[in-house]
């Protein structure tokens, strides 16, 4: 079929209204994302690790601590962040190495104690595992319910004693700090 003289130039018309350029400035701008604001303050390495942990994203959380890390410097809350994080991520050399060096800066730091003696329950080191879970408690002041059960699992398989073997024996629990306050995490 032959294509017909006025049709072809009503459609050259039509495609010659069209704007080739593209969106207009006014609505490239409104589609466009917005800029970042370099004087803006970042949000804190740690306290994001510290989201990507109970999101169970452990790889993005050892980035963001070691973020923090750089913004902060390896303090105490650094150190037993990253202790954790390789913890969780089946590094347990580094996550002792590194929890040790938090006790050392700070030896009341029930987080780091707490998360030392979970590592020494995992390398089956289990009498200096009842003594970490024992100034953990005693620096708590006996308040945390988690630190409570790792310490009395601790004493159990110390001593031999597992009195119920039908029992599910609990998972030991991670401690965390978030500005000066820790918060336990439940592995329920």
């Amino acid at each position: 079929m032959k294509a017909r003289p006025p049709a072809i130039a009503a459609a050259l018309m039509l495609m010659a209204a069209c704007n080739p350029g593209g969106l207009s400035r006014d609505d490239a701008a409104r589609v466009s994302a917005p800029g970042i604001d370099a004087r803006a303050e970042g949000v804190d390495g740690l306290l994001v690790g510290h989201r990507l942990m109970e999101a169970g994203e452990h790889d993005l959380a050892l980035r963001a601590y070691l973020r923090g890390a750089a913004e902060q410097g390896m303090t105490t809350d650094v150190l037993s962040a990253l202790g954790s994080v390789n913890l969780k991520l089946g590094r347990l050399g580094q996550a002792e190495r590194l929890l040790r060096q938090a006790v050392d800066q700070d030896p009341r730091s029930v987080p780091a104690l707490n998360n030392l003696g979970v590592v020494l329950m995992e390398r089956n080191q289990i009498g200096e595992a009842r003594l970490i879970f024992q100034q953990a408690f005693a620096a708590d002041s006996g308040a945390s319910d988690s630190i409570r059960e790792n310490l009395k699992l601790a004493i159990a398989r110390s001593e031999g004693n597992l009195y119920d073997t039908t029992r599910v024996e609990p998972a030991f629990s991670l401690v965390r700090r978030d500005r000066g306050q820790y918060v336990l995490l439940s592995q329920l």
